[in-house]
């Protein structure tokens, strides 16, 4: 084994090890930077050190040389000043979006890899080639599919495109593929390896299976949809570290997609559904219920609701997608602070769906500097509702929705929720009186001890904020 053979196999161990590492790191919010950084130069080994197997190229191979290192390198460049780029000016709303356009990225690098290995491999043996096939249509898959779940983000498709059969329509599409991916494994063997029209049928079918597999399904379940891709990505990645005999893609695949599908029965559970009722069922769509809550909503005013909770023993506050669109996370801070120096015991509640993505209500109060310490999950703090003052909702709807435990007609029967109507008092911080992101109507709007307290949130906050300044230390 030559040197730059043993560089390029201790680099795949390093790596492995930084991977591995940075997810540790990245379990828990304090030390989630630094296993962001750790990851990155893993990466960064693995980047640098494929540049070493120009040293092993064949002498057929080396005229190609300066133009495959340009492309390269064009790439690496292109790739990471839109990355950097992106990644400095996102905003806290499009963060979703964003991780769904990136998964795409690495869903397509993966079945490029995959195609650029039927058109190189150097085996008559038929399990490489359907290792190949199987990378390739996971990949496209991941692909085309991460970008509709982009695209429904981003609100550039409004709604599920759904219709007569359309299950049984995915389903031939799907074998259609596989058909296609064994006629293309086939045509890959010796003595006669032909690339040919199977193998573009079989990318363009596998393309479009993850477009047919995703129309369908609401918003709603964004981010359940993203946190599979997301596996998926993974798993391509895998096993065209397998084919290839690369030990860091390898291990940086099993990584990714082990952890995407935790992440993804964690989030199925978290919203009492199977994965298959997700991928196959019309959640998202307008509700079914036979009729609303009864009742009228109440509202009060900001400067009622500070002055109510200036004066309460505890608070409980939870964060939702709207607080992210109104970008008002420094201004609660700041309204935290000034019920702290009252005296005010205020805890922050999260949902584990809370937002459009895991982890999105958790960055947004990190954003604005609010403690760790005062950020709970919704099992740690659900028994405290019941002896808390006031809980304040901040655009979150689903997620706080009685319905879950009570109505069994309703689609969202069944699932965890924050029990925030338990307090004595809830007020909730809301543009309108539409529905959550699911379509359901929500009868804590409804309840005596809930008031609504209508506006942008940002605008909502910053009276609050003047109210207890007006306050004082009375």
């Amino acid at each position: 084994m030559s040197a730059i053979e043993y560089i390029v196999g201790l680099s795949g161990l390093v790596a492995s090890a930084l991977f591995i590492y940075g997810l540790k790191d990245m379990s828990s919010p304090t030390t989630a930077v630094r296993g962001i950084v750790a990851a990155g130069w893993g990466m960064v080994c693995v980047v640098a050190v494929c540049f070493l197997e120009i040293f092993n190229v064949s002498e057929e191979a080396r005229p190609h040389l300066p133009v495959n290192i340009g492309l390269a390198v064009l790439a690496l460049l292109l790739g990471g000043w839109w990355a950097g780029r992106k990644g400095r000016t996102v905003a806290m709303t499009a963060m979703p979006q964003m991780v769904a356009l990136f998964n795409a990225m690495g869903g397509g690098a993966a079945a490029a890899v995959a195609a650029v290995a039927f058109l190189k491999h150097e085996s008559s043996v038929p399990l490489p080639l359907g290792v190949t096939a199987l990378g390739g249509l996971i990949g496209c898959m991941s692909f085309s599919g991460s970008i509709i779940a982009w695209a429904k983000l981003d609100g550039r498709m409004n709604k599920p495109l759904r219709f007569s059969g359309q299950q049984a329509f995915n389903a031939l599409v799907f074998a259609a593929t596989l058909l296609l991916a064994g006629l293309t494994v086939c045509s890959q063997l010796e003595p006669a390896p032909v690339y040919g029209p199977f193998a573009v049928l079989f990318f363009i079918g596998a393309l479009a299976f993850g477009i047919c597999m995703t129309v369908p399904i609401g918003g709603a379940d964004m981010p359940v949809v993203i946190s599979l891709y997301n596996a998926f990505t993974g798993l391509a990645v895998g096993l065209d570290g397998y084919v290839m005999s690369n030990p860091a893609l390898m291990v940086a695949g099993m990584i990714v997609g082990s952890a995407g599908t935790l992440l993804t029965v964690l989030m199925a559970k978290a919203m009492n559904r199977s994965l298959s009722n997700v991928l196959f069922s019309n959640f998202g769509a307008t509700s079914t219920q036979a009729k609303g809550p009864e009742g009228e909503m109440k509202s009060v005013g900001p400067d009622d609701a500070a002055t109510s909770m200036r004066y309460a023993s505890s608070v409980i506050i939870i964060p939702g997608y709207g607080l992210a669109v109104a970008q008002a996370q420094q201004k609660l801070y700041e309204f935290v602070k000034q019920l702290q120096a009252a005296g005010v015991d205020v805890k922050f509640a999260i949902h584990p769906v809370a937002g459009r993505m895991p982890g999105h209500m958790n960055v947004l109060l990190a954003e604005a500097g609010v403690p760790y310490d005062m950020i709970y999950d919704m099992e740690d703090i659900n028994d405290s509702f019941a002896s808390t003052d006031v809980a304040l909702i901040i655009g979150a709807n689903d997620v706080v929705n009685p319905s879950a435990r009570t109505d069994k007609t309703s689609p969202i029967y069944g699932m965890p929720i924050l029990n925030a109507d338990q307090a004595r008092q809830v007020y909730v911080i809301k543009r309108g009186q539409g529905t959550g992101y699911s379509g359901v109507e929500n009868p804590l709007f409804f309840l005596k001890n809930t008031a609504m307290v209508y506006g942008d949130a940002q605008a909502v906050l910053s009276k609050m904020v003047e109210t207890l300044k007006g306050l004082g230390s009375n």
